[in-house]
This record gives C-alpha cells, structure tokens and sequence, in this order.
C-alpha cells in the first residue's frame, strides 16, 4: 500500500481524480507544479497547454520556465505528451502562459516571454498537430504602447468576436507595480503578425478596485454567450490568494465587474485550493457545457495542481453549481 502511494505521488506524472481533475506535472520539480491552463478541442482529444517551471537541476541546457502540453478523452485524466522549448534569443530565458486558438485546422499559440522583466512580451506560433510548433518569424507580436503602462504584455488571450481578432493581454502601471489589463485588435485575415495588431485602448481596460483584487487583475480568460463578452481574470498576486471574478461587456473593450465578490474563491483552511484559486481559463465543449480550468496549491506555491469546475448559465450570466 505505501509503495502505491509513492507511485501515485512520484510518478513522473502526478494525476489524481475523485469527482474533480487534479493535474499536475513533476517531470521538472520533483512534486507536481503546472500552472496557467488552456485547453481546446482538437482532432477529436482534448489538449491541455500550461506552464511549466525550470528544471531543479540548474545544469540542465533547457532554462527557464516552459509550456507543457497534455491530451485527454474526458476533461479529467490527463497525459503529459509534450513540450514547447525555447528557440531563439528572445525565447532564452523562458516562456509560458500559454492561449490556445484553434483556426482552419491549425493550433495557434500565443504566450509571453518570461525573465525579461518590462521587456516581455507576446510570442505566436502554429501547429498542425497540436504539438510540434512553428514560430511566427515576427516575434514578439505585441507589447504595449502609451504612458499608462510599463511596455509589457503577458498572460495572452486571443478570441473571434464579430469581424476581429481581440488580444487581452496583462501589463503593469509605469511603477511596475500594478497589474492591469489591455486590449489589442487584429483582422479577420490575419496571419497574427506584429504588423496587424492594433492597441485598443490608450488606458487599462480592468483595474483592481476592491479589496480581494489587492494590486492585480491579470490572466484574462473570454468567452461569447450570445452577443456580450464575458472575462473570467485573476485578481491579487500568486498566493495573497490569488481568486477568480468576472466582468461583462458588449464590445470588447469597455467591462463590468458583475460582483464586488470572488466568483470562485480559493479554498478553506486545509483544502487543497487554500492558498489561491487563479489564472482561470474558461472552455466552452463541443455540446455546449463549459468549464473553469483553474490553478490552485495549499502551501503558497511549493506545489500547484490543476483542476477544473463546471460553469452552468442563466440569465444573469455564469454561475457554478452548489456543492
């Protein structure tokens, strides 16, 4: 019985499910650590793609912080199948944070570069797998302009909405202190490189304004129900707890909070969740049912696990179902 338990816990893949997905990667630390979720559906399987950590031994070649990639049938037991290195000089420090788009059967990936403090910025690249990835010959695509920022992007999220391409993207007020939100644009007709993106916005689009957000809105996750946008973003830093709210708009551009309130919050004392619930990542299924990926830990970020929750719908917008 001891010697399963150490299997399940130190397997080169710590994969745990009851009634929930918990999901997290041990390949770099030793204990499972994966962060930042976004999954699609392509070819008929569920991808999964999320950050990675740098490696405990310092001497291995590959540094810095990566992207994994997992496939599953059923949204809740997943296998590691891959990862995203870094190729370049701009990619040489890390990458990660990771936004999935499925276009005319490709995957398109945005992330940011990681390390490079006011100077990361958004990466794209493309597969016709879902795993093996092609670099756009443009990168970064996107970093911010304007006096109301610090001039980086990270956390991207790209989504269709009427006949544009939109970018939401995390930056920080010139102190580097604050986290907020941006927003870009690209055509229809765009290949995703630097030159068709246009910034939006020469202000925050989001904010942090209460108490739970502290200093940070960031990880923006958009979906479309009918005719308005809605975001699921993380608010407060990793760990403070970092929780999960959600705003509304009609174009894109302009939101609103719906609560003063955590829609979903981190756990209590004890429960695996209890140092945060953050960086949300919102997937709509083929039959129509959506869910929550989210990262949570319950020793302030000595390990991190992924899971996901169900979101139902109504009238007044996303609710989950009570336990």
């Amino acid at each position: 019985m001891k010697h399963l338990l150490f299997v399940l816990l130190f397997s080169p893949l710590f994969v745990f499910a009851q009634e929930r997905m918990m999901f997290g990667d041990t390949s770099r630390k030793g204990v499972p650590y994966s962060k930042d979720p976004h999954v699609v559906k392509f070819e008929g399987r569920y991808l999964m793609y999320f950050s990675i950590p740098p490696f405990e031994d310092k001497t291995n070649p590959i540094k810095g912080w990566n992207i994994g990639i997992a496939e599953s049938t059923d949204l809740i037991h997943w296998e590691k199948i891959g990862e995203i290195n870094p190729e370049g000089s701009y990619e040489s420090k890390g990458l990660c944070a990771p936004c999935a788009l499925v276009v005319d059967g490709k995957v398109h990936l945005f992330y940011q570069t990681y390390g490079n403090g006011r100077n990361d910025a958004i990466c794209h690249a493309f597969s016709t797998n879902g795993i093996s990835f092609q670099r756009n010959k443009t990168n970064p695509i996107f970093h911010p302009t304007g006096d109301w920022n610090c001039g980086r992007a990270i956390d991207a999220e790209v989504i269709k909405f009427e006949n544009r391409y939109l970018l939401y993207f995390a930056t920080r007020d010139p102190n580097f202190e604050v986290q907020i939100q941006g927003v870009a644009a690209a055509p229809l007709t765009t290949d995703f490189n630097r030159d068709d993106w246009e910034q939006l916005a020469d202000y925050p689009i989001l904010v942090p304004e209460y108490d739970w957000e502290k200093k940070c809105v960031e990880g923006a996750s958009v979906i479309q129900r009918g005719n308005e946008l809605f975001m699921f973003y993380a608010g407060a830093y990793n760990n403070e707890p970092q929780q999960v709210g959600i705003a509304k708009s009609s174009d894109g551009v302009h939101w609103k909070k719906l609560s003063e309130e955590p829609f979903l919050a981190n756990g209590k004392p004890g429960e695996w969740n209890s140092s945060e619930s953050g960086h949300p990542h919102i997937f709509a299924d083929s039959d129509g049912r959506t869910y929550l990926f989210f990262q949570g830990n319950n020793d302030n970020g000595k390990t991190w696990l992924i899971s996901n929750v169900e979101v139902l719908w109504n009238e007044n917008g996303p609710y989950l179902k009570e336990d």
